[in-house]
């Protein structure tokens, strides 16, 4: 899976860097993160609950950063593993670049495999899944770096409804697929009756 974007945010190159680099604020901004602890020298252990389709589970994992250019870029190494649910490991390449003096803009390439039960829903919810996390949490770290605590709650409320239908959609998508390839879909139709909001990132 490869996923890039782009996005403008509304604080200095310098302050965004920071903000990137502060455990606090991305625990906050993560969708499902429970915690970010050290691990070592710019590593950090990582757990988060994630629901990608049908597939829900806890991950717990380790991120590195790697190819330091502050505050220009880095590079994030991660891996994770959530049990039976399957893994997911890979890198992606952060670049800022500073467009006027109170604005920051943010291009990202990322690379990951999974597996497991992970691998086997389809590329096309996994990629959905991943553009769903990575569009909150810069809904969340825009609104983070801006001082905007009502637009965060705002958000959050908002997020609560329109994934609950993301995920209506993703399940009808799912059988779909299914009855197309000749599967047997039997897992996902009974993992469809505990789908919930998607709580989750990577």
């Amino acid at each position: 899976m490869e996923l890039s974007e782009t996005h403008t945010l509304p604080v200095a190159q310098q302050q965004t860097w920071d903000a990137l680099n502060d455990t606090e604020i991305l625990r906050g901004c993560i969708p499902g993160c429970e915690s970010i602890e050290p691990d070592g020298e710019n590593a950090y252990l990582v757990t988060l609950s994630a629901a990608v389709g049908p597939v829900k589970a806890r991950f717990k994992g380790r991120m590195q950063l790697t190819d330091i250019d502050a505050p220009n870029t880095y590079t994030i190494v991660f891996e994770g593993q959530g049990g039976a649910a399957g893994f997911a490991k890979g890198n992606a390449q952060v670049t800022l670049e500073a467009d006027g003096d109170a604005a920051t803009k943010l291009a990202y390439t990322a690379h990951a495999q999974v597996g497991g039960k992970l691998a086997q829903i389809g590329s096309r919810l996994v990629d959905g899944a991943a553009r769903k996390i990575a569009g909150e949490f810069f809904k969340r770290f825009g609104t983070q770096l801006s001082g905007d605590n009502n637009a965060d709650e705002a958000a959050d409320g908002d997020a609560s409804v329109d994934t609950d239908a993301e995920a209506a959609s993703a399940s009808e998508q799912t059988e779909s697929n299914e009855a197309a390839d000749g599967e047997s879909g039997g897992e996902a139709k009974k993992g469809k009756k505990s789908w919930t909001a998607w709580i989750s990132k990577f």
